[in-house]
């Protein structure tokens, strides 16, 4: 009896691991230590925590905190993992959990070649990095694949954004949302349309000011208003 609970515990103890991931995490652009991390995120959420920070994962891991950060990133950003919030039972608090859905729909959907194919693109990620000076969190990831997938903003109109908060001396992400929610009121879907409506802006706040101000040069950041895109 006292055996046959001890492999009931052992049986307990235990994360399922699918095997697609196992043989076809190389088609995805991973690699073991990739694997491994998301391993340790199904293994804590087994434990009901839903949310383990690098610190966390890396105490299991052979690799440091900065580096699970690296590979959180790299995750967001192929559209393998995404960041959610739940509302707590019983209460109004907000938290941020780990989602590993989209891992299993690229792995077991009909069309998962072209599907990562298409998240691999990581262009428009790049360029943020390259504005702001810094990688992005993994909070700031999901808000730019929020514009893509959930808003479903052209990548285009989305790096339009981009330039304008940086010609208006505004880079942050909430200034950039603001431009890309007032876009989608007035109905502008592409490049060209953001670019009469930004000159028209831009012509009003000039015509605005009692007196002429120093023009700033922006052609170090981008020249998208005359320019293809």
């Amino acid at each position: 009896m006292k055996r046959s609970l001890q492999i009931q515990k052992i049986l307990l103890d235990q994360v399922h691991i699918p095997v697609k991931l196992l043989t076809s995490f190389q088609t995805l652009g991973l690699d073991e230590k990739d694997v491994m991390l998301l391993l340790q995120i199904q293994q804590f959420q087994h434990k009901g925590i839903d949310f383990p920070t690098p610190a966390e994962l890396s105490s299991h891991l052979t690799i440091d905190e900065e580096q699970c950060s690296r590979i959180l990133r790299k995750l967001i950003q192929k559209g393998l993992l995404e960041i959610e919030q739940n509302t707590e039972e019983n209460t109004e608090k907000i938290g941020e959990v780990y989602s590993l859905n989209k891992l299993w729909e690229v792995l077991y959907g009909e069309k998962k070649e072209e599907k990562v194919e298409e998240q691999a693109d990581g262009t428009i990620f790049i360029l943020f990095e390259q504005e702001f000076g810094r990688p992005l969190s993994p909070f700031e990831i999901e808000m730019i694949n929020g514009w893509l997938d959930e808003d479903k903003q052209a990548a285009s109109l989305i790096k339009a954004a981009l330039r304008e908060s940086v010609l208006m001396g505004k880079l942050n992400f909430k200034y950039i949302d603001r431009i890309l929610r007032e876009w989608q009121k007035k109905g502008i879907h592409s490049v060209e349309q953001a670019r009469d409506a930004s000159k028209k802006f831009h012509g009003n706040q000039t015509t605005k000011q009692e007196s002429p101000r120093p023009k700033r040069d922006t052609s170090f950041y981008y020249n998208w208003l005359e320019g293809e895109d």
